[in-house]
């Protein structure tokens, strides 16, 4: 599991980065490329957020129904 946060935490970084560098190379393009640019300003933003809430949700769910299973199941 570790393995796969690891390589998704990379994945992440990579887009990241380059929705940055797309939105400074929009910049500078002018205006001509204003909707990609705010495009990438906006996805910018709204991506790292939308990976933290999926992120907070999972934990959760994970933690409410990782305790239900634990206390349903018989003890040896």
């Amino acid at each position: 599991m570790k393995k796969v946060q690891r390589i998704l935490a990379i994945i992440g970084i990579i887009v990241l980065v380059g929705l940055y560098l797309s939105t400074l190379v929009f910049a500078f393009l002018g205006k001509d490329f204003f909707p990609m640019f705010m495009a990438a300003l906006f996805s910018s933003f709204v991506l790292p957020v939308l990976l933290w809430a999926y992120g907070f949700v999972y934990r959760l769910i994970k933690k409410n129904f990782g305790n239900g299973q634990e206390n349903d199941a018989p003890k040896p």
